[in-house]
């Protein structure tokens, strides 16, 4: 396993859509996913308009790495809730701030990508953009413990 660090430069960042945190109603909350027109020019995004949904990895900027603590704990600090290892939660404190997000991309504008049910705040920078293909779903059933379905019945 390598120790070394790994440098990345976001690609863009997230436009409009939520400011401020909060888990849940995420479903049609519209942002735009501004490329950096420094780095890329619209040949970037070309044929993208063809897919109903993106792949988002984004940075959680807003969590001080200081804050972020690998310990188990209960998911969204539910004191009913028994504790889980951050690796078995999606919330914002991981080791390296990383978010992914799926969202309906609603429409492709020179660099400007609309799109709704994107869960990054807006300012996030964005670190990459994939188009979703339904060849990457699961083959097989997904399975979760019961907390994490009762947890996301109101995020989307």
């Amino acid at each position: 396993m390598t120790t070394q660090n790994v440098t990345v430069r976001p690609v863009g960042h997230v436009a409009g859509g939520r400011s401020e945190m909060y888990e849940d109603d995420w479903h049609d909350v519209r942002a735009v996913i501004r490329l950096d027109g420094e780095s890329f020019t619209p040949s970037a995004v070309l044929g993208l308009e063809y897919f109903s949904h993106l792949e988002v990895v984004f940075l959680f900027d807003r969590i001080e790495s200081a804050t972020v603590d690998s310990r188990p704990r209960p998911p969204r600090g539910n004191p009913d809730a028994a504790p889980v290892g951050v690796f078995a939660h999606r919330g914002p404190y991981r080791p390296n701030r990383l978010g992914v997000s799926r969202c309906r991309l609603l429409g492709v504008d020179g660099l400007d990508l609309h799109v709704a049910d994107l869960d990054a705040l807006s300012g996030s920078p964005v670190l990459d953009v994939k188009p979703y293909l339904a060849e990457f779903a699961p083959r097989q059933p997904v399975i979760q413990p019961s907390w994490a379905s009762e947890l996301m019945a109101r995020y989307y």
